[in-house]
């Protein structure tokens, strides 16, 4: 059982019960919940709408992933809870 950090609240969880959004290294593109065979920087969010606005207001995501986050990536994740 592998656990990950919300950058968006702060708690620690299982991987399985989180939202990946992972940048490609080759592509630079964003993936939301790829599978683990993508290699690239991840960052990891709850289930949940607080956590993901968190992270976009503060801009965590950006920092993470250190590339720009475009603001409709937001409204797919929503989607995906």
């Amino acid at each position: 059982m592998t656990e990950r950090k919300c950058i968006g609240c702060g708690n620690i969880k299982n991987r399985d019960e989180m939202i990946k959004i992972t940048k490609e290294h080759k592509a630079n593109n964003l993936v939301i919940n790829g599978n683990s065979t993508i290699f690239g920087r991840s960052a990891y969010l709850c289930y949940n709408k607080s956590c993901i606005e968190n992270a976009f207001k503060k801009k965590r995501l950006q920092k993470v992933l250190k590339t720009p986050v475009p603001e409709e990536l937001k409204g797919k994740i929503i989607n995906e809870l």
